[in-house]
């Protein structure tokens, strides 16, 4: 039940992006090389921004503050979010293909329904963050499993019941 949940959220997803709702379609904002110098994106700080379906997609962020963003919908593919600062951020319905969270402040994030297959964890701190029907693969749960407590305060999930801890 709980892969056919995941797998459901998964195509959801895919339809939503294929075929975008005019009204989100047009509020989609795009953060390129172009936008910002390489540089500039290292330890930027999006602290408090309403950044939804921002596209970061192969970018470096490494140790950017992402405190209490709201990022819902954004896509971090393919990139580098390591030592980065997602205390209390709002990541749902996002995607984070492949991206490296290695190090960063999860802790009481919102990661509902995201897409995060292939991204790493390592050292990262997930105290109240809610996975709830994120999809991942079972290496990475177990991974995150071992670092999992706290419950999200603006959810009131559990973390080790969002990611099906044993």
């Amino acid at each position: 039940m709980k892969y056919f949940l995941r797998l459901s959220a998964v195509l959801l997803l895919l339809i939503v992006l294929i075929f975008p709702l005019p009204a989100i379609a047009g509020s989609s904002t795009s953060v390129t090389p172009s936008t910002y110098s390489a540089s500039d994106l290292i330890e930027k700080d999006f602290s408090g921004k309403v950044l939804q379906s921002v596209d970061f997609a192969k970018v470096d962020l490494e140790g950017a503050n992402f405190r209490n963003a709201d990022i819902r919908g954004a896509v971090f593919n393919a990139s580098n979010l390591k030592d980065a600062d997602l205390t209390g951020a709002d990541f749902s319905y996002g995607f984070g293909y492949l991206t490296n969270f290695d190090g960063a402040d999860l802790t009481n994030a919102n990661f509902q329904e995201t897409i995060l297959s292939f991204s790493t964890f390592k050292d990262a701190k997930i105290n109240g963050a809610d996975f709830t029907f994120a999809v991942l693969e079972k290496w990475q749960v177990k991974q995150l499993c071992t670092n999992a407590s706290g419950v999200n305060p603006n959810t009131g999930v559990d973390t080790r019941e969002s990611l099906g801890c044993k």
